[in-house]
């Protein structure tokens, strides 16, 4: 019941918003994001003190009984931390918006809650049918958010956007249906989209058969991350997307891809992974160093955080897919999950950092900044907190998830470990030299009047740099909850290939 709470609470404010005007708007947004994350710590509480009353957080009740396909939704460890995620991001984003004027700010807010059910959606679906509903709905507040809200060029960027996605979308609904159609009908007489059903069927099919369903699912995983060479939408989408957009794409909506791999790709195409698994480990190491140096080169400071959020989701993919019967994959998928939540926590206070100085000084160009320490210490230190946190220094958020996923890598292949590794040192490269060129040297003109942080700004930072410290000094509350749940996976997919 619980979780569909947690879909339906923001859907309905989503809709009352619909029914408001003014500014009044952003106040109701932000109280209901805040109720939803009351929520989601309950639910937590629930899965983490309590597993006998487990049951609370799972409702399937038929939907369309003819087709076989269920309201089935369900959290385990694996979903609660990508619904902590969300539930936490929420409110920073919707806080981070306080100062702006949007035009018709209800129907602007009103999207974000309706983005923020369909991507808890995402999460707990356990129906192959719902699961693309939810995934198709995330998709429409977003092209809106970027189309009304966005900068130059909009139009053509976020068509762009909506395409390649809805392209490979395409793709996961023909695999699902293919799945869908090899499940047992048993004494219903009708298939279903069950996950536990198709995981099955999947399992059933040939090697030629799962191959094409293992790259009809990766298709549409890896647009949403997005992975080389399917990455060419992200770029311009991240720059021209109002920020907050931007927040939503980065912190949270591209965890969608990383999720389906864990939960729809892992487990259900073990031959094909099998055979096609090295090919995708080969296409996150060439993201991880691709977008690194194309992140060095960048003079514009959001499009450099665009490229280096596309080498840390390399990253996190390779440590997802260096899976091995021999060896398993414990340390690589925990680490993962570790890092999705982190490196949504670390590119949302980036892409915050960059709001904040180009509304100050009107520019991203790093040529440009200099000098900003002097004139706001507080920024500089909350700017470091954060900075400190993409490059994985040690008793950050950052380091946990890294060096699990390195460790994971490192028993697939030490050579792919070594060119994975490399996300950390190129990391360090740009993200040490953009700190330096914005906030040390001599002050520019266009930092000249840079003027202190507002309460609001300072919350929502607040807020990122604990996050950055608490987790990863005590990355206990998200390590323990995943545990069980991710040595399930392992040991079902281990079990499936000695079949």
């Amino acid at each position: 019941m619980i979780t569909a709470l947690l879909i339906g609470l923001p859907l309905l404010f989503a809709l009352l918003l619909l029914f408001t005007s003014g500014e009044g708007s952003k106040k109701i947004a932000f109280v209901a994001s805040g109720l939803e994350l009351v929520l989601a710590l309950v639910a937590y509480w629930f899965l983490h003190k309590n597993p006998a009353d487990a049951h609370r957080l799972v409702m399937n009740v038929p939907w369309i009984t003819s087709m076989g396909i269920n309201f089935n939704v369900a959290l385990d460890g694996i979903s609660m931390v990508l619904v902590l995620l969300t539930a936490f991001l929420v409110p920073l984003i919707i806080l981070s918006s306080f100062k702006n004027n949007y035009e018709n700010p209800a129907l602007f807010y009103s999207l974000i809650l309706f983005m923020q059910m369909a991507l808890v959606g995402v999460f707990v679906a356990r129906d192959g049918f719902l699961f693309y509903v939810f995934w198709e709905l995330a998709l429409i507040p977003i092209y809106f958010i970027c189309l009304m809200w966005g900068g130059e060029n909009r139009g053509a960027i976020t068509l762009k956007f909506f395409v390649y996605t809805l392209f490979g979308s395409l793709f996961m609904l023909a695999a699902l249906i293919y799945l869908y159609l090899n499940t047992s009908i048993g004494e219903t007489g009708i298939h279903t989209f069950d996950l536990n059903a198709l995981y099955d069927a999947g399992q059933h099919l040939s090697g030629t058969e799962q191959t094409y369903v293992f790259w009809g699912l990766f298709l549409a995983f890896a647009v949403k991350m997005p992975i080389f060479p399917f990455h060419t939408w992200q770029p311009d989408t991240y720059v021209v997307a109002p920020t907050q957009g931007t927040m939503l794409l980065s912190g949270i909506m591209l965890k969608m891809g990383t999720y389906g791999l864990i939960r729809w790709l892992l487990p259900m195409t073990p031959i094909a992974l099998k055979e096609w698994g090295h090919v995708v480990v080969v296409l996150c190491v060439i993201s991880i160093i691709y977008a690194s140096c194309m992140a060095i080169v960048q003079k514009d400071f959001k499009r450099l955080i665009a490229y280096s959020s596309i080498a840390h989701v390399g990253l996190i993919a390779a440590g997802i897919m260096a899976f091995s019967v021999e060896k398993g994959n414990v340390e690589g998928i925990t680490g993962a999950i570790v890092q999705m939540f982190s490196h949504g926590v670390n590119v949302i206070g980036l892409f915050f950092i960059a709001d904040i100085i180009f509304s100050r000084t009107g520019t991203r160009d790093l040529e440009k900044l200099g000098g900003i320490r002097n004139l706001s210490p507080q920024f500089t230190s909350f700017f470091m907190i954060i900075m400190l946190g993409s490059v994985a220094l040690p008793l950050t958020n950052g380091f946990v998830g890294e060096f699990l996923i390195i460790n994971g890598v490192y028993q697939y292949s030490a050579w792919i470990a070594a060119f994975a590794g490399l996300t950390i040192i190129l990391g360090a490269v740009y993200m040490l030299r953009s700190f330096q060129v914005i906030m040390l040297g001599e002050r520019r003109t266009a930092t000249a009047s840079f003027t202190a942080l507002s309460t609001n700004e300072i919350l929502v930072l607040v807020g990122i740099c604990a996050a950055v410290l608490v987790l990863g000094i005590y990355p206990k509350p998200i390590l323990g909850i995943i545990q069980n749940d991710v040595q399930e996976l392992v040991n079902r997919m281990d079990a499936v290939a000695h079949t």
